[in-house]
């Protein structure tokens, strides 16, 4: 598809106005954190949605609704107030390879983060560079996994600076620092600027901004987020990854590159 710069512009923006609504929030793992209304609970309940959003997403709905069941829909104060062998007590569970070994490390970790580090938001605070969250999410994996765990537990937190696109922890930033006046993204994280946010990059959006020839790299990985950075942020710097609602929305209700 070839469109001249101004028109791929408008033809996004369009896009973003499309899909940047309320209705959104139902079908996406986004919603989990709706169902919230104090921060640190939107904070945790979206970190662990962002955790397992891959696959089929009425399965990501269903596991992430699971996993709130688990904390008994009070997932910070479940976290701030459980001892070790309460949370190792915690019920099954399961969402593809991550399952309740998994979890109850997960919840251990924000657990420390909460009590010691000042929360999820201090970190990525702490540890954003000036155009980039990437170095903060590097950062995030090495406190995360401060404590002995299973190695298989990494896989669930991404870092970039192994080569990873960070897609879900990527979004997730999106769900929490992005200022949106349509009511999808929370933007209750003011410490940090929408503009150095990253587009959440997967299959779908990958392959809609291959495409559209927004990105050249044929890899999902962290310089391909680099390089789909630049471009959108040269449309919008102040808001780029507001262009994940077109590019998301293009490939999976569009099936854009289907045509």
């Amino acid at each position: 598809m070839k469109l001249k710069r101004h028109e791929l512009k408008e033809f996004l923006d369009e896009k973003v106005e499309l899909y940047n609504q309320p209705s959104f929030i139902k079908c996406d793992p986004i919603s989990i954190p709706h169902q919230f209304t104090e921060k640190h609970d939107i904070e945790i309940a979206g970190f662990l949605a962002a955790t397992i959003a891959w696959g089929n997403r009425k399965m990501i709905l269903r596991n992430a609704n699971r996993i709130l069941e688990l904390l008994d829909h009070s997932p910070y104060e479940f976290i701030m107030n459980s001892s070790d062998d309460e949370l190792q007590e915690i019920g099954n569970f399961v969402h593809r390879t991550f399952n309740s070994t998994d979890l109850v490390y997960f919840l251990k970790a924000l657990r420390h983060i909460y009590k010691n580090k000042g929360g999820l938001e201090a970190i990525f605070c702490t540890y954003q560079a000036t155009d980039s969250l990437q170095p903060a999410i590097h950062e995030l994996h090495k406190i995360f996994f401060e404590f002995p765990h299973e190695k298989r537990t990494e896989r669930h937190v991404s870092d970039p600076y192994k080569g990873s696109s960070a897609k879900k922890l990527n979004m997730y930033l999106r769900w929490m620092i992005r200022k949106d006046n349509k009511g999808v993204d929370f933007g209750i994280w003011d410490t940090i600027s929408p503009s150095i946010l990253s587009c959440p990059l997967d299959v779908h959006s990958g392959k809609v901004a291959r495409k559209l020839g927004l990105l050249r790299r044929k890899q999902n990985n962290a310089k391909a987020v680099e390089e789909l950075d630049e471009v959108l942020r040269s449309f919008d710097s102040e808001d780029p990854v507001k262009y994940d609602f077109a590019l998301f929305g293009l490939g999976v209700y569009e099936k854009f590159c289907a045509t």
